[in-house]
């Protein structure tokens, strides 16, 4: 029978239990479900929840309402291939190999109460401030403009409230910026892409850090681009590699993150950043710094937009780290000769961006509640990378970098990989250290979610796993070699 307190309302339990039928076959295309009074009966509810449950069936596209006749099984099309992520069957989700950079996107979309995912690149859920976000929106719905926010397009560079909001929060971090150099956009990736596209033609050579984010590789690929790899480590960047580079190949752009670097964590330290300014000026080339994990780092961590005032330096960051991963608010701090062009390419890729929730970020920066959000998940954020380090010590496996920000650098000593392939089978998703090159090759290193990596039970599987392939021949890879230190780096 349904009942009230399983958690779920009664129209959802008696769509679930028709959805379960039908997607099982027990309800064959062409069926006929009960009449609405005999459903009622028959689940001792009332014909308004049997009705709202059949509208939930009609939307999922099960069923189908025939005029005077009543609602029919739909003939469902074939499945689709099985995603990176598998589908649900025995025991829970089960994931397909390979392990992908695809696969990690696709984490992003789990639905509320899956598993973590030590791969994955954000928060957990309920590392987040629901009040915070309900409050701002609230804000902004009940504000008198909202009907013109509504109802019209935005201004094409972002909404004029979260431009200036974000003047003193560049200057927290030391940027310098006037609203006028600031262009919104759907999340840091969008602002990412959109520079490349502004000031790249198919063809340029750019500058990536290596080891680094995969989808930036992909994504600059897609665009036709010549990738350039720095090697990259705990030291910091290999700049004799990219003097090399630099030279023979002309760059017209190095996209790179500055503070917090993704997958090593390390930060620039003043010397670094201001030789890498050197070169670009002297070579004559831009620097995106994508400053994605701006709210978890400390303030003063240094920033090159900031050491340079945006003249070199094309500065990217959001909120999807820190706010929530749905509010696809980012931004782009530019010289001021470059920002028309990044406007106008915006106008071609999205037209504008939504100004209500931008407003509502934009409250959440002017009343000082985001910052002191952050400040509470940077103090959990070292708690947690100090319990996740030794839970990977203790189980056989070494930090290959000092653990800062929300992610630790390890090396397994094996193939992860294989490693990867064979902890999905567990119900792990994790990130092998192959996704983080531009060039795939084999490496005993794994980017691991300091926050969601916390569960005794995945480090034990992790384990166990790499016993399984220690067994095996030719399976075990050297740890890889780190950028050589720089002199004078922290």
């Amino acid at each position: 029978m349904l009942t009230r307190a399983a958690g779920t309302t009664l129209t959802e339990q008696l769509a679930q239990r028709f959805a379960e039928r039908i997607h099982a076959r027990l309800l064959a295309p062409g069926a006929r479900l009960p009449s609405v009074r005999d459903c009622a009966q028959r689940h001792g509810v009332s014909p308004h929840t049997v009705v709202a449950a059949y509208d939930q069936l009609l939307a999922q596209g099960l069923i189908e309402a025939r005029r005077q006749r009543g609602f029919f099984v739909r003939a469902q099309p074939a499945p689709l291939a099985r995603s990176p992520l598998g589908e649900a069957g025995e025991g829970g989700p089960r994931l397909a190999a390979p392990v992908d950079a695809t696969a990690l996107i696709r984490s992003m979309f789990q639905a509320p109460g899956s598993r973590a995912a030590p791969g994955s690149g954000t928060l957990p859920a309920d590392w987040l401030d629901l009040p915070l976000l309900a409050g701002a929106l609230r804000r902004v719905a009940q504000a008198d403009r909202l009907a013109s926010h509504a109802l019209h397009y935005g201004d094409p560079a972002g909404d004029e409230r979260l431009r200036h909001a974000l003047v003193p929060r560049l200057a927290d971090v030391g940027v310098q910026a006037e609203p006028q150099q600031i262009v919104t956009t759907l999340g840091a990736t969008q602002a990412l892409d959109i520079v490349s596209r502004a000031l790249l033609a198919p063809g340029d050579a750019v500058l990536v850090d290596d080891p680094g984010w995969a989808v930036e590789f992909a994504r600059l690929a897609r665009l036709g681009m010549r990738i350039l790899p720095v090697p990259r480590g705990a030291g910091g960047v290999d700049f004799t590699a990219m003097q090399q580079l630099v030279a023979e190949h002309r760059p017209r752009l190095y996209v790179t993150t500055s503070v917090l670097h993704n997958p090593t964590g390390h930060s620039l330290t003043l010397g670094q950043a201001h030789r890498l300014l050197t070169l670009a000026q002297a070579q004559d080339f831009h620097i995106v710094e994508d400053d994605t994990y701006a709210w978890l780092a400390v303030p003063h961590a240094p920033r090159m937009a900031a050491l340079d005032g945006l003249q070199r330096t094309i500065y990217i960051s959001g909120f999807s780290k820190i706010l929530a991963p749905a509010w696809r608010v980012g931004y782009v701090a530019a010289p001021k000769a470059l920002v028309a062009r990044i406007v106008d390419v915006k106008l071609l890729t999205s037209l504008t961006t939504p100004a209500i929730t931008e407003q509502a970020v934009a409250a959440c920066l002017e009343q000082g509640a985001l910052r002191r959000h952050a400040e509470r998940v940077r103090a959990r954020l070292a708690t947690a990378s100090s319990r996740c380090l030794a839970l990977a010590t203790e189980h056989g496996c070494t930090p290959a970098t000092p653990a800062h920000g929300l992610f630790a650098w390890i090396e397994t000593h094996t193939d992860t990989d294989r490693l990867a392939q064979l902890l999905l089978d567990d119900g792990w998703l994790t990130a092998p250290g192959s996704l983080f090159h531009a060039s795939h090759r084999p490496s005993g290193l794994m980017r691991v979610n300091v926050a969601t990596s916390l569960d005794p039970a995945f480090w034990r599987a992790l384990a166990t796993r790499r016993a399984e392939l220690s067994q095996r021949p030719n399976l075990r890879v050297a740890p890889e070699p780190e950028a050589p230190a720089i002199p004078g780096s922290a």
